[in-house]
């Protein structure tokens, strides 16, 4: 049998899905399970792909079936797992033999295991796009050295999405640049889909409109510049019926989020990096108050329900669109922002306009709106998001709707916090003179930390409070 051109170890959902994606685009592969069954299910399942498919029983048989020098995909569960598989391979391997973790790790850990690997060849990527992706094409953001990235980059950017004849795969930085940037895309996705959620509360349970015609609102926003792969799957969930009763599906799946992490990750490292992005920690939150439903409920006793009925000429439909718009702009603004922080910090030199065209495809949160983004960071990487030209002009027309729109939640009790965080944001953000002038005095009374005077630009000055 003749050697394969690429390994891959866990026929999880996304391994087997990449497995056959690579396999698809005519490469030859090597697959082991830690359940030898599931391999051989695999195989066995694989129609006509199986020819490009070798199922190894043991490490060493997947060692064996690749030709020199090796590279072996890890798509395993982020953690120990991976550590485990690392031990587990290195000593069968030449030191030229190349391991990929393409798992969701924390970008921490892919730091250290670059570190430990030495001279070893390493790479963490991000794969985006779930199942749907890793079969027929996910977005791919790369981390570690330039040289090994380039050894298999015509696999992974064969397998990727593609947008107009460009693939949704690059090399990004060093070490954990991949995985960071993957963690910061599944932030702005955390956040996506709760503005989103929360304007879907909006129609519900302000205006009482049935699952159905939301179905066609997002339908028909998806056709202008929302246009997005969430604001699509949003209108065919909403649009679904249940087989059970005959009802809406929405209807009957609990209001409780789940998540793996990679939001609060992003949450977590904001803060670590000074970079706002309330937008994202907003929706973290709202996932993690989603769970306390019992609590919810005798709250709601107590207090009595939150959302009141609103008219549907206090709301128009155009305007909930055009307060999305801005959200949207506000959010991924912020999230681009957060990875600018990090390309300093880290001394990664993170292309943002390549991030933001890797994203146009293949992943989560992909929309027309970031072939414009890409655009506009091209322009001037430095600028924040919401004061290039073509976002300006938008956040210009939308910003009214999203304060109206926010403004009329709160007085009528319909929670919207993304929202509310990205309009708080946006009007921080254009405020010359804020308020933490009050912050540093009281600062200083209490802790003479000290302050700068605007008069005159000197710093670690004090009040008359410092003279007792």
């Amino acid at each position: 049998m003749s050697e394969r051109e690429i390994g891959l170890v866990g026929l999880g959902t996304m391994g087997a899905a990449l497995a056959l994606n690579i396999a698809e685009k005519g490469f030859g592969i090597a697959v082991w399970n830690r359940t030898h069954s599931v391999t051989e299910a695999f195989v066995a399942g694989a129609g006509d792909l199986a020819g490009r498919i070798t199922g190894a029983d043991s490490q060493e048989a997947l060692v064996a079936a690749l030709k020199r020098p090796r590279a072996i995909i890890l798509m395993v569960p982020a953690g120990e797992a991976v550590d485990a598989q690392i031990a587990a391979l290195r000593p069968l391997l030449d030191d030229d033999d190349l391991i990929i973790d393409a798992g969701n790790a924390n970008f921490h850990d892919t730091n250290h295991r670059a570190e430990e690997a030495g001279d070893l060849p390493f790479l963490g990527i991000g794969v985006s796009g779930g199942e749907e992706g890793a079969r027929h094409g996910p977005s791919i953001m790369g981390g570690g050295t330039r040289a090994v990235w380039d050894r298999v980059a015509p696999v992974l950017t064969a397998i990727a999405a593609d947008y107009e004849g460009e693939p949704c795969a690059a090399w990004l930085g060093e070490a954990g640049a991949g995985h960071f940037v993957k963690a910061v895309h599944n932030g702005i996705e955390y956040a996506d889909m709760q503005m989103i959620a929360e304007v879907y509360g909006l129609m519900r349970d302000g205006l009482g409109m049935e699952a159905g015609a939301i179905a066609d609102v997002f339908a028909g926003w998806n056709e202008g510049p929302l246009a997005s792969f969430l604001i699509e799957i949003s209108a065919k969930v909403a649009g679904s019926t249940d087989a059970a009763t005959g009802g809406p599906l929405l209807d009957v799946i609990a209001d409780a989020a789940g998540q793996k992490g990679t939001g609060r990750w992003t949450a977590i490292e904001a803060q670590h990096l000074a970079a706002p992005v309330p937008v994202i920690e907003a929706a973290v939150v709202a996932r993690n108050l989603s769970s306390r439903r019992e609590e919810r409920r005798a709250a709601e006793a107590l207090f009595g329900a939150g959302p009141q009925a609103i008219d549907a000429e206090e709301l128009p439909v155009n305007r909930m669109e055009e307060a999305l718009i801005a959200g949207k702009i506000l959010c991924y603004a912020q999230g681009f922002g957060m990875i600018g922080a990090a390309s300093d910090q880290f001394g990664w030199d993170l292309p943002l306009p390549t991030i933001a065209k890797i994203w146009r495809a293949g992943c989560i949160i992909r929309s027309d709106m970031l072939d414009d983004m890409a655009a506009a960071l091209g322009d001037d990487p430095g600028r924040n998001l919401m004061m290039a030209p073509y976002f300006a002009d938008w956040l210009k027309r939308t910003h009214g709707a999203l304060r109206k729109v926010v403004a009329l939640a709160a007085e009528r009790g319909v929670a919207v916090p993304a929202l509310g965080a990205g309009l708080a944001y946006f009007d921080a953000m254009r405020t010359a003179r804020g308020t933490a002038n009050m912050i540093q005095g009281q600062r200083d009374f209490f802790g003479l930390h000290g302050f700068e005077r605007l008069d005159d630009g000197k710093s670690g000055q004090h009040g008359p409070w410092a003279q007792g």
